[in-house]
């Protein structure tokens, strides 16, 4: 007898485990994980700058490569920051060594009668220059559409991103030259996405928490602030 009970209680307890455990489940489905990717891209970050060599070299899967535009970028820096020489300047003496360089060594195979590499002809395709215009005319259209929202006061939270973006470049432009700015964009666009993917997990994860208590804050500011401003210019009445 106390065997049979002991057996019946245990398989008491084991359905109430069963039936704990659907709860558990739920509750595990009912609070998942944050899913928060910065910028609230849904693609890899590979696939969202194109997913091509660009990418490779930005995201250093081409190591040789992007380790070599680094070392031009900070070779250029020091030699337009610290030569004392104007842009104009460099460009010119870099170009005439290039030519004259070029003109002297195939003088030098004519007379030799060495065969020299074929150099492949520099020519802009139809459909690039296209493109290209019609990316920079998409751009310099909502620029234009942005400014006239502002001039007109049918935005102000526009007007107020716009002036402190503005002011916050004005600060940083006091502060540094414009190849320093230049060479410091260049040096994070080859570093800062390297170094987020590879710790993608731990940014979003602090990301998450930082955009959901500035979230909470924005919204009260705009519920007591920026509702109560007029966000465009009243209409006529019609007569």
């Amino acid at each position: 007898m106390t065997e049979n009970s002991q057996d019946l209680c245990d398989i008491m307890g084991d359905g109430d485990g069963r039936k704990e455990m659907p709860s558990a489940a739920s509750s595990t489905f009912t609070s998942p994980p944050s899913s928060y990717r910065l910028f609230g891209r849904k693609l890899t970050i590979h696939q969202s700058m194109g997913g091509g060599k660009a990418a490779d070299i930005i995201l250093w899967k081409r190591r040789q490569i992007s380790f070599g535009i680094a070392v031009v970028a900070t070779a250029a820096w020091f030699l337009f920051e610290r030569s004392g020489l104007s842009f104009l300047s460099i460009c010119s003496n870099v170009l005439l060594i290039l030519i004259v360089t070029k003109y002297i060594r195939a003088s030098y195979a004519a007379y030799r009668n060495i065969q020299l590499e074929t150099v492949p002809e520099l020519e802009l395709s139809e459909e690039l220059v296209n493109n290209v215009a019609a990316s920079f005319r998409a751009k310099v259209n909502y620029v234009l559409l942005m400014a006239h929202d502002i001039t007109l006061g049918k935005d102000f939270k526009l007007f107020f991103q716009v002036v402190v973006s503005l002011w916050i470049v004005s600060v940083i432009g006091s502060f540094f030259s414009f190849f320093t700015l230049a060479y410091i964009g260049t040096i994070m666009s080859i570093t800062i996405p390297a170094l987020y993917s590879r710790y993608e997990e731990q940014v979003d994860k602090y990301a998450g928490l930082i955009h959901q208590k500035f979230s909470k804050h924005y919204k009260v500011v705009d519920e007591n602030v920026f509702s109560r401003l007029p966000r465009g210019l009243s209409k006529e009445k019609e007569t």
